[in-house]
């Protein structure tokens, strides 16, 4: 695309009056009065073909980057032509997750037609941010007319949640479970899976002796078993529209998706396979089961991919897929959220079918906001109305949370601020106690 630039629209505005004086002053030569607009012309056009060049631009995105932590993305421009330009302008399509300065327009120096400068980039929400459009324009050599050129291309950067503090506050947790003896330990003595053959020494379960390899060796031996490794965790989030909701500042699935890292993560150190899930009114992600600590990065960008929804949430849908696609038992940790009894009642009876297969873990954020209307003292006649529609709320909800723990699912309710602590205690302690 070509344009004019300032200069030339301030020099074609300058000689109007020029020409119509000289026209007033000459009627019969106002021929004359044309020469200051063709030269102009002349000259644009002139511009027009000494600037033309071919142009290059790459944007290095990294794979990922933390929500509020400003990001310095360099901006590779390459201007090949007869005369290239010694500066040329970037503008980056916006983006709603990423805040950009100057609306994402930097002024790039060139050398020899080619020069390196740096976007900044603050992602503000997680999810995927797509820039499809990088902009460039320059002037030519007289200054008269800009080039642009508009390079298409799927530029995506996944947006993630501080994995720094998840990893760092993972850490914590695992350390503070190992100096317990529940991680650290190979759990001799404890568990379901054969870990060797000893000589038997007091204290040990009697249970436990083998007679056979007792008769063999003329002593007593016996079995030593650990806890289970390589069990299968799928963390299945709801992205519906009550998930979507903001808690503090934070949408409810955007807590679920920080807890469910910082469990991954540990679950990851202690050897078992995880997997995630998300969905609304359908199934959105379903990926496969991944282990090692090597995989966390992956469960990073599967993460990033689960978008806020307004749909409604479909219970039976959504765990009946899920249910399908697990070969072996299971643990199931469901982050959800419910209002009303009706859609209450679908997630009981979803629940109930995958209980005969699978362990369930529920995760619930606790409604402070209807506790808080519940406990504070009424002082009009309308704060007395919504305490009693709070509290009926708060009761519909506890009896649903009883209703799961009587199917024999496993319910966190937990502080917002507290999710992915409780998380993890919760599946440590599941873990010890060799449910899974």
């Amino acid at each position: 695309m070509i344009y004019p630039t300032r200069l030339a629209v301030i020099g074609a505005v300058a000689g109007a009056p020029l020409a119509l004086a000289l026209a007033v002053a000459l009627p019969g030569r106002w021929q004359l009065a044309l020469l200051w607009p063709i030269a102009l012309l002349l000259l644009v056009l002139a511009d027009a073909l000494l600037g033309a060049a071919r142009a290059t631009a790459e944007l290095a995105l990294p794979r990922s980057a933390a929500i509020g932590a400003p990001l310095d993305v360099p901006v590779i421009v390459g201007i090949a032509g007869q005369r290239p330009p010694r500066r040329v302008e970037v503008a980056l399509s916006p983006d709603p997750l990423v805040a950009t300065e100057d609306d994402g327009r930097i002024g790039v120096a060139l050398l020899g037609g080619e020069g390196i400068g740096a976007l900044t980039l603050t992602p503000v929400r997680r999810g995927t941010a797509a820039f499809r459009d990088l902009w460039l324009r320059w002037t030519g050599p007289l200054g008269l007319v800009w080039h642009q050129r508009r390079l298409a291309g799927e530029r995506r950067l996944a947006i993630l949640p501080d994995i720094q503090a998840i990893q760092d506050r993972g850490a914590q947790l695992f350390q503070r479970h190992a100096l317990q003896g529940l991680v650290a330990q190979a759990d001799r003595g404890d568990g379901t899976d054969f870990h060797a053959l000893v000589e038997f020494r007091a204290g040990m379960d009697r249970r436990a002796i083998d007679w056979k390899q007792s008769a063999r060796f003329h002593k007593l031996h016996a079995k030593e078993f650990h806890s289970e490794r390589n069990s299968q965790i799928v963390f299945a989030i709801d992205a519906g529209r009550q998930m979507s909701e903001p808690v503090a500042g934070m949408p409810r699935v955007d807590r679920a998706v920080i807890g469910a890292l910082l469990c991954g993560w540990v679950a990851l150190k202690l050897g078992d396979r995880i997997a995630l899930s998300a969905f609304d009114a359908r199934p959105r992600i379903s990926s496969g089961f991944i282990g090692g600590a090597a995989a966390f990065p992956e469960l990073q960008h599967l993460a990033a991919t689960i978008d806020y929804s307004n749909e409604e949430t479909n219970y039976t849908f959504a765990l009946t897929t899920l249910a399908a696609r697990l070969t072996r038992r299971s643990m199931i940790v469901l982050f959800t959220e419910f209002t009303d009894l009706t859609s209450a009642d679908f997630l009981v009876r979803a629940v109930a079918r995958l209980m005969k297969k699978h362990l369930i873990l529920i995760v619930v954020l606790r409604d402070e906001e209807l506790e808080t209307i519940v406990d504070r003292a009424p002082e009009t006649p309308a704060d007395v109305t919504r305490a009693v529609t709070a509290a009926a709320l708060l009761r519909d909800r506890l009896l649903v949370l009883t209703r799961l723990r009587h199917l024999g699912a496993h319910v966190i309710e937990s502080e917002h601020d507290r999710v992915g602590d409780r998380l993890v205690h919760g599946y440590i302690d599941l873990k010890r106690r060799n449910l899974l």
